[in-house]
């Protein structure tokens, strides 16, 4: 990691920083008040530049909303060719702009470079009670895992550069990219969890195997509960699967172990890059059923059990995928 051996500065107040592979860093300003500080931006996954500003936003958001908390302002992060017009990166700012005022957020600006290839994000400040702060740890032995979206949004977006994608497939990855986590986020507050992480590039068991290592256990996986988009297996059965997958798997290989009636696909799939993923949230098993009841009622995508916390052996934390 590019960030190893930095001198970073410690500080009391600092609730979430460089430890942890958290999803963004948190800082405490007053006893009822810390802010969440995230950024991040990409390269278009889709055609349509308004939808690709809609997808960027509400990935940059997420991150706050997996911390358990509300986005109040946001800042634009433009890197764009000159050549390609003003009329392009004006709807990808619309999208952007439009995404963030439906999360609440007010946009105050923001930074643009010119560069050969275009990319967007966003900046984002929200805040949480220092209390409430909803980290990657602190997953316990019997927490029960939920997924509040469907996997397989960069199979499909690799799909879409080949023009082999349904229509209504197409359709459905772009509802799931661009969905907020700002209701899921909020049900997860009022239940009570244990632990959150949202689902990104790292795919489904990368982002796992960092919370099994921040929270010091094992995880075993219902491979045939965890919710997948339609027609995503079988792009992968097609072998149209994002070079980020197969690194994710190198990277997450060691420490996970695949029951041998599982289908490999639906593996593959939980090493899926996404963009704008689900929220993975551990809790209670005595309050999960409720949870899950609750997202449905505010309209979560999916709101699935996946999972189970268990004690880690004596090799470590590690993940085991069963049917």
């Amino acid at each position: 990691m590019a960030v190893r051996g930095l001198v970073v500065r410690k500080d009391p107040l600092l609730i979430a920083g460089f430890d942890g592979s958290e999803d963004a860093g948190v800082y405490k300003l007053t006893p009822d008040i810390a802010i969440i500080q995230t950024v991040d931006f990409f390269t278009p996954i889709v055609d349509d530049p308004y939808e690709f500003g809609q997808i960027a936003a509400a990935n940059s958001l997420s991150d706050v909303y997996a911390m358990g908390g509300v986005p109040i302002v946001a800042m634009n992060v433009v890197c764009y060719p000159c050549s390609l017009g003003m009329e392009v990166l004006r709807d990808i700012l619309r999208g952007g702009a439009d995404k963030v005022y439906e999360s609440g957020a007010v946009l105050v600006g923001g930074h643009s470079v010119d560069d050969k290839e275009p990319k967007y994000g966003l900046s984002v400040t929200g805040t949480v009670h220092p209390d409430k702060v909803v980290l990657n740890k602190g997953a316990r032995p019997g927490d029960v895992l939920v997924l509040t979206k469907p996997l397989g949004t960069g199979v499909i977006s690799t799909a879409l550069k080949g023009e082999m994608v349904d229509p209504h497939v197409e359709r459905y990855a772009y509802t799931v990219m661009s969905t907020l986590n700002a209701s899921a986020s909020a049900v997860m507050q009022e239940i009570g969890v244990h632990a959150c992480t949202d689902i990104t590039g790292f795919g489904f068991l990368g982002h796992l195997a960092e919370m099994a290592d921040a929270s010091d256990v094992s995880f075993t996986v219902y491979a045939d509960a965890v919710p997948v988009i339609d027609g995503a297996l079988d792009y992968i059965d097609m072998g149209l699967a994002p070079a980020g997958l197969h690194r994710n798997w190198e990277h997450v290989g060691p420490v996970v172990e695949v029951g041998g009636n599982v289908d490999r696909n639906i593996v593959d799939a939980m090493c899926d890059p996404q963009t704008s993923g689900g929220l993975l949230i551990a809790l209670a098993s005595d309050k999960a059923d409720e949870l899950v009841r609750r997202l449905k009622d505010a309209g979560a995508l999916a709101a699935a059990i996946v999972g189970e916390a268990c004690r880690r052996g004596p090799e470590g934390p590690t993940i085991t995928v069963v049917s």
